[in-house]
């Protein structure tokens, strides 16, 4: 039986709540990563991983003990998809970079990453979450972009759809 979970950290709710409308549209179930669900973690077969950006290039503190648990699990042959929050007038320089943390610690894992988000429509600078000219994960900006969520969750999650169902 296949089981998707949604893996995030939220300090203001903003993570959490796109968390809930991925969820809602892909029918996982969410697992806020300050409760440690690491059985939950190797339960799912399909899994999406989702924090905010914080200061310049940090990923959200409720990642700080569970990263560790994602860089320990068996991805092998796993799913896995990525989005991030961040801000992009006040982080040029760092923007969504939590996607590019949670790239780099599964990349190798023998999972199967999907979700590339053109960068067309996004004003930065850099962000560790581009690799090749396209983010890894779903970057989204609601300090300043906010009008722009939920339009991209819809055409990512139809982008994502058929790995997950």
């Amino acid at each position: 039986m296949s089981k998707t979970g949604i893996f995030y950290g939220s300090s203001t709710g903003n993570t959490e709540a796109v968390a809930g409308k991925i969820a809602e549209k892909l029918g996982a179930e969410t697992f806020d990563v300050a409760d440690s669900p690491a059985d939950a973690l190797n339960e799912c077969d399909k899994i999406i991983l989702g924090a905010s950006t914080l200061g310049i290039g940090d990923i959200q503190d409720d990642w700080d003990d569970f990263l560790s648990v994602l860089e320990d699990a068996d991805l092998n042959g796993k799913t896995v998809a990525i989005f991030g929050l961040g801000d992009a007038e006040t982080y040029p320089d760092s923007f969504v970079d939590a996607i590019g943390i949670f790239y780099e610690t599964v990349k190798d894992k023998g999972c199967t990453i999907v979700g590339e988000v053109s960068t067309d429509g996004y004003d930065y600078d850099e962000s560790r979450g581009e690799v090749d000219g396209k983010f890894v994960g779903l970057p989204l900006d609601e300090d300043n972009q906010d009008d722009e969520t939920d339009a991209r969750i819809d055409a990512w999650v139809a982008q994502i759809a058929p790995a997950f169902n």
